[in-house]
Parts: C-alpha cells; structure tokens; sequence
C-alpha cells in the first residue's frame, strides 16, 4: 500500500520539475533576446551617436563656408571700393592731364604771338611808300581800276620792277585772306569777274602744269577756284579775284588778259 502512493507523489514532483525547466528555458530565451535587443539597441544608439557627430561636422564645415563667403564678401567690397576709388582718381588725373595740356598749348600760342611781335619790334623804324600797303611785314600796292588802266601780266611785272618791286608772291593762307578781303573792301560789283581780277607772281609759261612763282620755287600750297587751273584759253599766268572764300580765289587766264596787279617789296628804312 506504501509502494504505490510513494509512486503517485513523485509524479507531480517530476512535472514541476519539467515545467520549471521549461520556465528555465523560456527564461533563458528571453534573457537572450533581451540581450540581442540590448545589444541591437545600443548598436543603434551608437549609429547614431555617429549621425550626430557627422551631422555636426557637416554644420561646422557649412558655417566654415559660410564664415569665408562673408569674409570673400567683404574682401571684395574692399577691393570693389579701392577699384572705386582708383578710378576716381584716374578721372580726376586725366581732367588735370588735358587743362595742363590745354595750358601748355596757350603757352605756345603766347609764345609764338610773342615771336611773331619780334620781327614787327625790328620792323618799327621802316615803314611802306604812299599809296602801299603794310600786309604781313610786306608791303603790297594794288593798281585798282580808279588808279590806272589794266594790264598784261608781264607789262603788269614791268611796272612793279620800275617801283623796285615785284609781282606778289601769295604763298601762305594768311596772305591770300588779307589779300582777298581787300580786294573785296574795292571791289565794284557792276565791273566783269574779269575785270576784277588781280595778276600776282605765279605761272607756268615755262611748263606746262608746272606752275612756278618767280623766285623759281615750284608751287606747293594753291588756293585755286573750283575747276581752276582749266588752261581753256592757253591760260599760263594766275590772277586772284574778288571771292567770298579767300581759299578759292585763283584763277589761270591768258597772260594777254588785262587786268589789275599787285606789286610787293620790303619796307623800306624811315630817313
């Protein structure tokens, strides 16, 4: 009777046996997961420990590139306003350039005047005959047509060699503009353009086109008319007529022509 009952109480011994075992068991699985999550976990945390500490890398190297783009800003502010400035004073010098430089040319122009009063300075005791005419330290007489009657280009030259002169020699603009205004100042409008002209030193008997004045100096500055010299009329001696444009006042016509003159010689010493 004994046997049988010590039999029955070890059963329920054994099953609590097992099931703490499988509690053991199940306790042990979990311990294990629990630590696999722990050490997932903790893996995690440290991934992102590691963002943050990228992600703060990162922002620090964006403020870095921010801080340089002010400071390149800022640099080329200065640059910009010394460019700025540099070129103010590259303006303000070029200004000061061109009134030197216009300075300078008053200068010259006073000193050339100035050259120009000396041989007038020299000139001051010789003066020019009755009836002539004190032009560019010259002295010119004009047979106007009230005067005497007119004449061929050489009987015109002879007159002038008679007087110790001969006929003038219009080799430079300011000549011709004198020259012409005074003629224009006695001129008569109701005489012939032909009648109105004026022999002076210049032709080209000797060569055709080859227009000479009478020292033999080949002519190199003219003052012709338009569509002058023509040679229509076998023309080889040049007259200066009354113009509006002192620079267009040549003409040729036929030496045989007569017309008025113009004689020129030096001032003469005052007794």
């Amino acid at each position: 009777m004994s046997m049988p009952r010590l039999e029955s109480s070890r059963i329920p011994y054994r099953l609590l046996t097992v099931i703490l075992a499988v509690m053991a068991v199940i306790l042990l699985a979990i311990n294990i997961g629990l630590g696999v999550y722990y050490n997932q976990l903790t893996g995690g945390q440290q991934t992102i420990k590691d963002i943050h500490s990228e992600v703060a890398k990162l922002q620090a190297g964006y403020n870095a590139a921010i801080q340089k783009r002010i400071d390149a800003k800022k640099q080329l502010d200065r640059e910009l306003g010394e460019q700025q400035q540099l070129k103010w004073e590259l303006e303000h010098q070029t200004r000061r350039s061109k009134d030197y430089k216009n300075q300078i040319h008053r200068i010259e122009d006073e000193v050339s005047e100035l050259k120009s009063l000396i041989p007038l300075l020299s000139m001051s005791c010789r003066h020019c005959y009755p009836g002539w005419t004190f032009l560019h330290l010259r002295c010119y007489y004009f047979s106007f047509p009230v005067t005497l009657k007119l004449r061929p280009w050489k009987d015109a030259r002879q007159f002038c060699r008679k007087l110790g002169s001969d006929l003038a020699v219009i080799d430079t603009p300011e000549k011709t503009v004198s020259i012409t205004k005074l003629i224009n100042s006695n001129h008569d409008p109701e005489r012939f353009t032909t009648g109105g002209g004026f022999w002076f030193g210049l032709s080209d008997v000797e060569e055709e086109h080859i227009w000479k004045w009478l020292d033999g100096r080949i002519l190199t500055e003219s003052y012709w008319n338009k569509g002058e010299p023509n040679n229509q009329r076998n023309e080889d001696c040049g007259a200066t007529y009354p113009r509006n444009n002192p620079l267009k006042a040549w003409n040729d016509a036929p030496c045989d022509y007569h017309l008025n003159w113009i004689c020129e010689m030096e001032p003469h010493d005052m007794i």
